[in-house]
C-alpha cells in the first residue's frame, strides 16, 4: 500500500457492520490514512451495500499476515461474531485492534483490544484515531495482543475438543 492504512477483514455482509466506519473513514482520510477491507461477498448472505472502505476483495491466506502487519490498526465493528478470528490474527501480527463490544469479541479479545459500541460510529472513529495517535497505547495493545494470540492455536483447540469428546463419551 502506498499510504498508511487501517484494515477491516471479513466477508462483506451486513453483520460485519462496515457501514459504521463512515465517520472513521472521513477522520482517517483527514490524517492521510486509508481505510481498507479485505474480504469478498457471499451471494447467499445479505450484503451490506455501500460501505466507506476501499475494498481489496478476496485476499489469499498467504498474504493476510503481511496485510495485518502493515496496518496501523484493525477495525472490527461487527454486530455479531461467533469467535472473531481476524482480531487474533491481527494481534499475532502485532497490530492493535479496535473491536465491537458485542457477542464473542470481548471474550476473544480480552484486555488486548479497545472495545466499542458498534452502533456508535463516532466512538469507533475516536478509538481508531486514539490508538493510531497514542504510541504508548498502541505499544501496550501490541504487547497484550501478542500474549493473547499465543493463548489460541489450532493444536490447543483440537486438544480441548478431543478432551471434551472423551469426557462426553464416558459411560
Amino acid at each position: 500500500m502506498a499510504r498508511p492504512y487501517v484494515l477491516a477483514v471479513g466477508t462483506r455482509i451486513a453483520r460485519k457492520n462496515l457501514a459504521a466506519l463512515e465517520a472513521a473513514a472521513r477522520a482517517l482520510a483527514n490524517e492521510g490514512i486509508d481505510l481498507v477491507a479485505a474480504g469478498s461477498g457471499r451471494h447467499y448472505m445479505r450484503a451490506e451495500g455501500d460501505t466507506p472502505v476501499k475494498a481489496l476483495g478476496y485476499v489469499d491466506d498467504a498474504d493476510l499476515p503481511g496485510l495485518y502487519a502493515g496496518a496501523l490498526a484493525l477495525a472490527m465493528p461487527s454486530l455479531y461474531e461467533g469467535f472473531g478470528l481476524p482480531a487474533l490474527e491481527a494481534m499475532a501480527a502485532g497490530t492493535p485492534v479496535v473491536a465491537s463490544n458485542r457477542a464473542a469479541l470481548p471474550e476473544t479479545c480480552g484486555d488486548a483490544a479497545l472495545l466499542v459500541d458498534p452502533d456508535d460510529p463516532d466512538a469507533l472513529a475516536g478509538e481508531l484515531l486514539r490508538v493510531i495517535g497514542d504510541g504508548e497505547l498502541s505499544a501496550t495493545l501490541r504487547g497484550r495482543g501478542f500474549e493473547r494470540a499465543r493463548k489460541f492455536s489450532w493444536n490447543t483447540a483440537a486438544e480441548r475438543t478431543d478432551e471434551l469428546i472423551a469426557v462426553l463419551l464416558q459411560p
